[in-house]
């Protein structure tokens, strides 16, 4: 049943728990090209969490750390490796916001609290549970001057920018017959509609298949699909990753960028790994998508994917996994004018994955 919308305004953040958020701001800054911010940790009055804010376009990562091995986000960190926490909203009410998406039948992390009294204002904040250890928080700034949110003070490193501007979508990965469930989640406690569907028959390889069904919110501008396994020869990646990533989590992040060329050259020069996109893939390609503004030679040298539908065509390619479980990774995509997710591409990309999976001794478990 799809409920009437939640009042959420636009994506806030999205928080990682990482094993160091001081290496892993390093990481992110001289690889995919984020400023630090700013930072929050015992030195601004936080005695329990370490967390650095970095900002690329209207893109914000908050990069956490526990500091201590009782915190309970250490045993998130033990079971699920660097990952995905929170995708935090901004709303206008955060009471009314939770009291909705409570009723709905949405699970409780944390009631609506007042956080920050000071010169610069304060916050009022609250958090529930949406698939596997993975939160949705909402955030209502309110009167708030200070640096992003309270607790977080300037700390500015400036990365080399890559051209990212902010999140196209972010992908979950669910356990097997589970979709549904997830789909129906966001459509009754969210309000969101269904966007798009792929069965295994559109997603598949000789070895494995998938399901995913895409839900948005009502202007589009927030889309998350959710993946599920499906039975073939081998281990899916959706399996693997549920298997290695302990239960449901964020699979991947997709960064739009308005120009795709430029933003893997640079990515790739600062040592982001991506997949390996076979040379075979782009003897047909025009015929496939018709005549497109890029060289192809160009988008065959850097791997970049492409698709095509009723209102343009996209290009997209997708990073090998950041951290050594196969588990996060992200996607760079440019929009012209397609609204799709690349289905004419989902052949070649998941060959490339299960290459990656084969190397890793996954493929045929």
């Amino acid at each position: 049943m799809q409920a009437p919308p939640l009042p959420i305004r636009s994506i806030h953040h999205i928080e990682l728990l990482v094993g160091n958020a001081k290496q892993a701001s390093f990481y992110y800054r001289n690889s995919f090209g984020f400023d630090q911010v700013a930072y929050a940790g015992p030195e601004t009055g936080n005695r329990d969490m370490a967390s650095y804010l970095l900002r690329q376009g209207n893109m914000h990562i908050i990069l956490s750390t526990p500091l201590n091995p009782e915190h309970p986000h250490s045993e998130f960190l033990k079971l699920h490796g660097d990952s995905v926490l929170d995708i935090a909203f901004e709303v206008d009410n955060t009471d009314t916001t939770y009291k909705n998406a409570i009723e709905r039948g949405a699970l409780n992390v944390r009631e609506p609290k007042i956080t920050g009294n000071d010169k610069n204002g304060k916050i009022k904040s609250a958090a529930i549970r949406t698939y596997g250890d993975t939160v949705h928080s909402f955030i209502e700034k309110g009167n708030f001057s200070g640096t992003f949110l309270p607790g977080f003070e300037p700390f500015a490193i400036k990365g080399k920018s890559t051209g990212i501007l902010f999140p196209d979508h972010i992908v979950g990965n669910v356990e097997d017959r589970k979709m549904d469930y997830w789909v129906n989640w966001y459509k009754s406690v969210f309000g969101f509609h269904k966007f798009a569907s792929f069965d295994d028959k559109d997603i598949s390889t000789e070895f494995s298949s998938l399901r995913s069904t895409v839900v948005a919110d009502q202007n589009e501008t927030i889309k998350f699909p959710i993946n599920e396994p499906a039975e073939g020869r081998s281990k899916s990646q959706i399996q693997e990753y549920v298997e290695s990533y302990g239960g449901a989590g964020v699979q991947h992040v997709a960064f739009l960028t308005g120009d795709i060329v430029d933003t893997i050259s640079l990515l790739s020069e600062q040592g982001v790994e991506f997949l390996e996109i076979p040379d075979t893939y782009y003897d047909s390609l025009l015929d496939r998508v018709a005549p497109i503004d890029e060289d192809i030679d160009v988008l065959r040298k850097l791997g970049i994917l492409v698709d095509r539908d009723d209102r343009g065509y996209l290009l997209q390619l997708f990073t090998k996994p950041v951290a050594d479980r196969p588990t996060l990774f992200y996607e760079i995509i440019q929009r012209k004018g397609c609204r799709g997710f690349g289905k004419g591409n989902f052949k070649a990309l998941f060959e490339s994955i299960e290459r990656e999976q084969k190397r890793r001794g996954n493929l045929d478990l």
